[in-house]
């Protein structure tokens, strides 16, 4: 139903997407400074399963419209095009947020808490709600038909992909936690690198064309 090609190509993008530090990977580091690896790695886990939900929603309610209509997709894309840039320009404004929480401390925490706060900021993330909205349905093959389906197997590689990479970001933050949090800035240069792309992941989103 769905080539190979396309979903190693959805895979590529995936991965591209979850490694730019954004609310989730953020949320990852301070964790991971603030309460140790394996209370980041269990909120990694949290987040993954959060991302189900948006996978979930996706699938049965806003991509079939998405996909009915060249228009509609147009005017979402655009939309969630600006949206991203939006966020590209908040994560530079606040790029202290990060070392402010460091600053503040939590301290580690049981597994079960360290889950649900994960899967509430997994399920929450405006930067992957865009990126479900407007890109994952380009990977579809409208032809095939079973668009629910195929937009479900699509979205479960995102997650197993973030799961790989986030996991990674917890062990170094956690690895790194005391170099990190000497330097403030250290810390603030990772969001606003993560802003600056996402500003450029953004414009190239809106001149994306829609494939069918």
């Amino acid at each position: 139903m769905i080539p190979m090609r396309s979903m190693l190509a959805f895979a590529g993008v995936a991965a591209i997407l979850v490694a730019i530090p954004g609310p989730s990977v953020l949320f990852t580091i301070s964790r991971a400074l603030t309460g140790g690896r394996r209370t980041a790695l269990w909120n990694v886990v949290g987040n993954e399963l959060g991302l189900m939900v948006q996978v979930v929603a996706v699938a049965f309610g806003a991509g079939a419209l998405i996909e009915s209509s060249a228009h509609v997709f147009t005017v979402v894309k655009l939309i969630g095009a600006a949206y991203i840039v939006f966020l590209g320009v908040q994560a530079i404004r606040h790029r202290r947020s990060l070392s402010e929480a460091v600053a503040r401390g939590a301290g580690p925490m049981s597994p079960g808490r360290a889950i649900r706060d994960g899967a509430v900021v997994g399920a929450t993330n405006p930067k992957t709600v865009a990126f479900f909205l407007i890109i994952l349905p380009q990977f579809t093959r409208p032809a095939a038909g079973h668009l629910t389906l195929q937009l479900l197997i699509l979205g479960c590689v995102f997650p197993v992909v973030a799961l790989a990479i986030d996991a990674v970001w917890a062990l170094a933050a956690g690895t790194l936690s005391q170099w990190l949090a000497r330097s403030p800035r250290r810390l603030a240069a990772i969001g606003g690198v993560g802003g600056l792309v996402m500003i450029g992941l953004g414009v190239s989103v809106a001149a994306t064309g829609r494939r069918d």
